[in-house]
């Protein structure tokens, strides 16, 4: 195994034990991938964050075609949508973390910018958040969901379902996945009850 493959691993084992013990996950209800060279490497079907390895992820190409005979995740198509539509991402995180799954249920969030701007941090590290309409997790209908909304952004909230980024690097998608989470956290407090607190650029 070569460094690269290696630290990959290692980033993403304590990512994933990480926002398993901050609650940010629970159960199975996540998943996380990298690509190194021309694979992708997804925890695999089940994989509880707490308790992942090395041997939890499943390897496959570009194409979604498995090398080493794991199970992937079977949200594996919008991971590899997000490897195909920006070079630059090299690795992706989905949670179904609290805050931004109760977010994504309002009826007043904006598709095209779905997280209000009361702080600059998201903006600055993902830009506006598109929201994409509910269909069943793992379903065809939601991959194709996801298809059309992308735009110039790597960070998504699936309605009624959680968040979705990428990052340059496991721990840049780490950081953009907490900051979406907070951001979402913040906006509950502030506009839960119809208080709709000016944002950094005043409105």
């Amino acid at each position: 195994m070569d460094n690269e493959l290696l630290q990959s691993y290692q980033d993403a084992v304590w990512i994933a034990k990480t926002l398993f013990q901050k609650g940010t996950v629970t159960g199975s209800a996540a998943n996380i991938s990298f690509r190194c060279g021309d694979s992708v490497y997804i925890s695999q079907s089940g994989s509880i964050f707490g308790l992942l390895s090395e041997k939890s992820f499943a390897q496959v190409d570009l194409n979604g075609q498995p090398v080493n005979g794991g199970r992937p995740s079977k949200e594996l198509p919008m991971h590899l949508t997000l490897y195909r539509e920006f070079p630059s991402v090299k690795a992706v995180i989905h949670t179904h973390s609290f805050y931004s799954t109760i977010w994504s249920t309002l009826p007043f969030v904006n598709p095209a910018d779905a997280i209000p701007e009361d702080t600059p941090y998201l903006k600055m590290q993902l830009g506006a958040i598109r929201l994409v309409g509910y269909h069943k997790p793992g379903s065809e209908e939601l991959f194709e969901a996801f298809r059309k909304a992308l735009g110039n952004t790597t960070g998504y909230l699936l309605k009624n379902h959680g968040p979705i980024v990428g990052g340059s690097s496991l721990l840049d998608a780490f950081a953009k996945i907490e900051e979406l989470e907070t951001s979402a956290k913040v906006a509950w407090h502030l506009h839960r009850d119809g208080n709709f607190a000016a944002g950094p650029d005043g409105r």
